[in-house]
C-alpha cells in the first residue's frame, strides 16, 4: 500500500515519526511532505524522515491563507497524482484533505484539539477517519466535523504513543552552554498565526520576568523567524545573558525532559512535559480544549495567571516517560480508513 504522510507543523514529524515507522516495517511504501514553516523540516531531518519540500507558510490573515492553501493544494495534487496513493494522513492537514478528496484517496486525520476553524473542518469532513484523543467528548469532534462513525478514539495523550521509546539525551544541554546549576525553563510563544489564537500579553510579561532573573536560564523555542528575531533583540545591555533562542531545530524534547519547568501558550510542548514528568505551565490564551482541561482538573498542568508568580526553583523527580503507550493503537486506528 503506498500511504502519503504531510507535515505543516514542526509536532508533526514527532506525532508522525512512530506511525511512519511501523508503516514502513509492515512493508507500505511511505512518502512524506512537509510545508516549510517554522522548524516542520529541521525536526524531519533530525529525526531522519526524507521529505519532499512543497509550499510555505504564508503568514496570518484569511485572504492570504486561503490564497496559500489553494497554491499548495494544486502542487500537492500534481505530486500526488503521479504516485496513485491508497491512503493520505495527517493532523489537521487542510493541504492534504482537499487534495486527497480531489484525488478519491481515502484520508485520516489526527487533532487533538476540538475548536478547530472552517479550513480544518472541511478537512475533518473529507476524512475518512479522524483520531482523538478520548478526553475530547463524541459530541464536541461532531461539532468540528467529525462524525461519530468516523471517530477513533485513543486513551490519554498522543504524546504517550510517540514519547513511548523515548531516552533522553543530555548532550542538547551542553550543545546550549546550559549551566545546570541554573533553573532551566523551556518557553513555547503563541501560534500568532493560528486562527485559534488570541492576544496573549502573559507571553510579554514571561519573557519580560524570566530575562530579569540571573539565576535562570530561558530556551525559547520560536514558531516563526518574527518570533526568533524579536527575542533576540532582548540580550544585551546590562541585561543578565540567560535568553536562549536555537537558530536550528534541537532536540526539543530531551530539552523539555531535563527542564526543572515548561511554560507553553500553545499545548504540544505542555503536553510533552507532562508526558515528560517536568512540571508544566499554560499561557494559552484561546478556548481551552478538553485534554488540557482534563490535565489542569487532575493537577498535571498548571494555568499562570501571573508570570511575577511563576517559582523559579530547580525541580526534585527524574526525568522519564511516566505513561508509555503503543503507537500500534494509533496505527490500527489509522489501517481502519481502508479495512
Amino acid at each position: 500500500m503506498r500511504v502519503w504522510v504531510d507535515c505543516t507543523a514542526a509536532a508533526h514529524p514527532l506525532v508522525m515519526r512512530p506511525i511512519v515507522e511501523r508503516l514502513n516495517a509492515a512493508g507500505h511504501e511511505v512518502r512524506v511532505t512537509a510545508r516549510e514553516y517554522g522548524q516542520t523540516q529541521g525536526v524531519l531531518e533530525r529525526l531522519g524522515i526524507a521529505y519532499e519540500s512543497v509550499g510555505r507558510h504564508v503568514g496570518g490573515g484569511m485572504t492570504r491563507k486561503g490564497a496559500a492553501v489553494a497554491r499548495r493544494s494544486l502542487a500537492l495534487a500534481r505530486w500526488a497524482r503521479r504516485h496513485r496513493f491508497d491512503l493520505a494522513l495527517g493532523h489537521g492537514s487542510v493541504d492534504l484533505g482537499a487534495v486527497s478528496a480531489a484525488l478519491r484517496v481515502p484520508s485520516v486525520q489526527m487533532q487533538d484539539y476540538e475548536y478547530a476553524g472552517l479550513q480544518r473542518q472541511i478537512a475533518f469532513r473529507a476524512a475518512r477517519r479522524v483520531l482523538a484523543p478520548d478526553a475530547i467528548p463524541v459530541e464536541a469532534m461532531d461539532r468540528a466535523g467529525a462524525s461519530p462513525r468516523k471517530l477513533f478514539r485513543y486513551p490519554g495523550l498522543k504524546e504517550d504513543y510517540y514519547l513511548s521509546d523515548f531516552e533522553p539525551e543530555p548532550a542538547v544541554l551542553d550543545e546550549l552552554g546550559i549551566d545546570r546549576e541554573r533553573v532551566l525553563v523551556v518557553v513555547r510563544p503563541p501560534p500568532e498565526t493560528s486562527a485559534y489564537h488570541a492576544a496573549n500579553p502573559l507571553y510579554e510579561a514571561l519573557i519580560d520576568r524570566l530575562v530579569g532573573d540571573s539565576g535562570s536560564f530561558a530556551v525559547v523555542i520560536p514558531r516563526t523567524d518574527a518570533q526568533a528575531r524579536s527575542l533576540e533583540r532582548l540580550n544585551g545591555g546590562d541585561r543578565p545573558q540567560n535568553l536562549i533562542v536555537p537558530d536550528r531545530a534541537i532536540d526539543a524534547q530531551s530539552l523539555i525532559a531535563f527542564a526543572d519547568l515548561v511554560v507553553s501558550a500553545g499545548g504540544t510542548m505542555n503536553r510533552e512535559a507532562v508526558a515528560l514528568g517536568t512540571p508544566a505551565y499554560t499561557i494559552f490564551s484561546g478556548r481551552m480544549g478538553a485534554v488540557d482541561e482534563r490535565l489542569i482538573e487532575t493537577g498535571r498542568l498548571r494555568v499562570l495567571a501571573d508570570p511575577s508568580a511563576l517559582g523559579l526553583r530547580k525541580r526534585e523527580t527524574e526525568p522519564g516517560v511516566r505513561e508509555p503507550r503503543d503507537p500500534q493503537v494509533l496505527v490500527d486506528g489509522i489501517l481502519q480508513a481502508v479495512g
